[in-house]
Parts: structure tokens; C-alpha cells; sequence
């Protein structure tokens, strides 16, 4: 995996495991991969990827049984929908209104834009 360095390591681990999460790829109660198994499939050092791990159980995505590693919380895809929400709106939204505003795009042309994409590409509204 490729990362960059607007986020740390850790962050962006934690990231493309909340992914796996909202995709459906991972469910509530199933088991996380170790951290010597995500550093090794990752090549990361593995206290960059228990890093993650331990963010994501302190976010409460995640829960760690003691001898057992790190499983999916039963309230999981709601924390981190919750939490995705908001960085968008906090960091993400602003940069949008910034370009939008440089390039004299309208309101109306991004609501066009995202319905066609809605409606020919799956997405979820």
C-alpha cells in the first residue's frame, strides 16, 4: 500500500479498515488481523500497525479480548459512519467550497453531477 504523508502511518491504517467496515468487508463481531499480520500484508513496522489497532479501539470501532486480539464492536459501522461524517464536513466540505468558489462552480451544477453519479454508478445517497 501506497501512503501519504498528510496522515500518519497509523491513521491511514486505521482508515482502510474502517473502509473494509463501510464496504461490508468486515462485520460486527468478526476479527481484526493481528498487528504482526497487518504490518507484515501492509510492510509497515508492526508497532505502526498495533498503533491502528489501538485507535480504533479507543474510537470504540473496535474491541480487544485480551488473548484473543482485536474483533469488530457491535456498534461499529455507526461510529465510524458517525465519524467519517464528521471530517467531511469539518475538513473536507471547506476544501470543496474553496475550489468551487475559485472555479465559479454553482450549488446546482454539484447536485446535477451527484445525482446523475447516484443514479448511473450505484452510489448511495
Amino acid at each position: 500500500m501506497r501512503f501519504n504523508n498528510e496522515r500518519p502511518i497509523f491513521a491511514q491504517i486505521a482508515d482502510l479498515l474502517v473502509e473494509d467496515l463501510l464496504a461490508g468487508k468486515l462485520e460486527p463481531g468478526s476479527r481484526l488481523p493481528s498487528a504482526r499480520e497487518l504490518a507484515a500484508s501492509l510492510e509497515v513496522n508492526p508497532n505502526t500497525a498495533a498503533r491502528a489497532l489501538q485507535g480504533l479501539a479507543d474510537s470504540g470501532v473496535a474491541r480487544l479480548e485480551r488473548g484473543m486480539g482485536y474483533f469488530v464492536a457491535d456498534e461499529a459501522r455507526e461510529l465510524a459512519r458517525g465519524e467519517r461524517r464528521r471530517r467531511f464536513f469539518d475538513e473536507e466540505l471547506p476544501r470543496v467550497f474553496k475550489v468551487m468558489s475559485e472555479i465559479g462552480a454553482r450549488p446546482e451544477e454539484i447536485l446535477e453531477r451527484f445525482a446523475a453519479w447516484s443514479g448511473t454508478k450505484g452510489g448511495k445517497a
